[in-house]
């Protein structure tokens, strides 16, 4: 495992590529690109850390994430891929997905969630529903984020520790703690079946957040390698006058400041 990043290091380097996000992100609106990103893993692998890093200082009209519930009556009643079909990016927009329809490769196979016949048909429709999204001009990218059982521990006790996070651990969470070799074997089913070209798999290494973060965002920037459009620089014209204050209005629509008096 390499050595792990300091704070104030990790920080800098992060600020560094969220600047090079952002100017990914203009490259895909001004040139009406469609690009779809998978994060998948095991529970607390750090899925959600990731859409954040990557999000956090882009403009929130052109990106969306997505993270289903589970299907409800309905939607258990339709195709299976419908449900997701409804979320894919328009032209000029990124979309990032907490988990998407590979669940039914991993999760639900793993927890019982999905009959076998469903699982292997699964398998079978996936490359197709793929290869229909890349040959209609979607970018396609899937990262596993990959984290050995013993920091997946240590990941869950903070979680049941820690008030503010405790949201986090579900019982699936806890349940799936009985099938982590299983969850490894279906992993390797589901890379082998589903890696195609137009819609490749890569796993990052995720025992270590703050590095596996750097290393799937360069990834990531990688994959676009004539992105550069950095936004031109915009002078402000001087005000003609003094700046002016902008007065709080009625006292009775006043907030009182914290700490309140």
């Amino acid at each position: 495992m390499p050595k792990r990043i300091k704070r104030r290091d990790y920080e800098k380097l992060l600020a560094n590529l969220q600047i090079e996000l952002i100017e990914l992100q203009r490259w895909v609106k001004l040139r009406g690109r469609r690009v779809c990103v998978l994060f998948e893993g095991r529970d607390a692998a750090g899925k959600g850390g990731a859409i954040k890093a990557i999000t956090e200082k882009l403009e929130t009209r052109h990106y969306r994430i997505v993270a289903l519930a589970k299907p409800d009556e309905i939607e258990q009643g339709q195709w299976y891929f419908q449900r997701y079909v409804a979320h894919l990016p328009r032209a000029g927009e990124l979309v990032l997905f907490d988990r998407s329809w590979y669940n039914r490769a991993v999760v639900e196979p793993a927890m019982g969630f999905c009959t076998q016949s469903q699982y292997r048909r699964f398998l079978d429709d996936c490359p197709v529903f793929e290869e229909l999204i890349a040959s209609d001009g979607i970018i396609l990218l899937k990262y596993w984020l990959s984290v050995d059982q013993a920091e997946q521990e240590r990941r869950f006790r903070d979680r049941a520790d820690d008030p503010v996070k405790r949201w986090k651990l579900s019982p699936v969470d806890i349940a799936s703690r009985k099938a982590y070799a299983e969850i490894g074997r279906l992993r390797d089913v589901m890379l082998a079946r589903t890696h195609r070209s137009h819609a490749p798999w890569f796993v990052v290494d995720y025992n270590d957040q703050r590095h596996g973060r750097l290393t799937l965002i360069r990834h990531l920037l990688n994959q676009f390698p004539d992105r550069r459009m950095t936004a031109p620089r915009v002078r402000l014209p001087r005000l003609r006058h003094e700046p002016l204050r902008e007065g709080l209005g009625d006292p009775g629509f006043r907030v009182p400041p914290w700490p309140a008096d």
